[in-house]
């Protein structure tokens, strides 16, 4: 119980409680009466919620994409602003930038499933490597203009970003950035899969 007492094992269970709130997956039941869970690829992401209440209502599954991009990521911002304002070291502030990560993909509110984990690992680390993460956001927006196919132009903006922060910032730890980048491309496999079998879909 000692552990709920420390400062930062309250920021890493406040990381982790808080990247576990499914946004998507309550914006499409609450606003278009869907279960994203049951439709299109399972994920409770924008994309998904962006494929899914398309179906039934355009207009309204931009708006409800728009809004579960910015609260998946907002949800890893607030813990990690917290912690900044408190002057935190920067390794608790890594250990929350990965446990926000691992609460969105592997979500107790869900039975440990999730989504993919794009959104919430571009807000923490918009946070953490602000000029790593511009440089991925172009490569994604690039990818995504050319292929339109979502998993391709995260998966190769994830790759820009880790890249990038190897050559400008070659001193901080990069162990917290790799395991967010592996559990982020873990929760792609079904979607690699896909693309190797030619069946992944686009988004238009």
């Amino acid at each position: 119980m000692e552990f709920l007492f420390n400062i930062n094992g309250q920021f890493y269970l406040a990381a982790y409680l808080m990247g576990s709130i499914p946004f998507g997956l309550l914006l499409a039941k609450f606003f278009a009466g869907v279960n994203i869970k049951e439709s299109g690829s399972g994920s409770i992401g924008a994309t998904n919620v962006l494929r899914v209440v398309k179906e039934k209502d355009p207009k309204l599954a931009k708006k409800l994409g728009a809004m579960t991009l910015a609260l998946d990521a907002l949800k890893g911002i607030m813990v990690l602003t917290l912690a900044i304002l408190m002057e935190a070291p920067e390794s608790t502030l890594w250990a929350i930038a990965v446990l926000a990560v691992v609460g969105h993909c592997f979500s107790i509110f869900l039975w440990f499933e999730g989504g993919k984990g794009v959104a919430t690992a571009l807000g923490v680390l918009a946070l953490m490597l602000p000029i790593e993460t511009g440089i991925a956001f172009i490569v994604w927006a690039f990818m995504a203009k050319v292929v339109k196919i979502s998993s391709i132009s995260s998966l190769v903006a994830l790759v820009a970003l880790v890249i990038a922060s190897f050559i400008i910032h070659p001193d901080i730890p990069h162990a917290p950035l790799l395991i967010i980048g592996f559990i982020v491309v873990y929760k792609h496999i079904p979607n690699i899969i896909r693309l190797i079998q030619g069946e992944e879909k686009k988004v238009i």
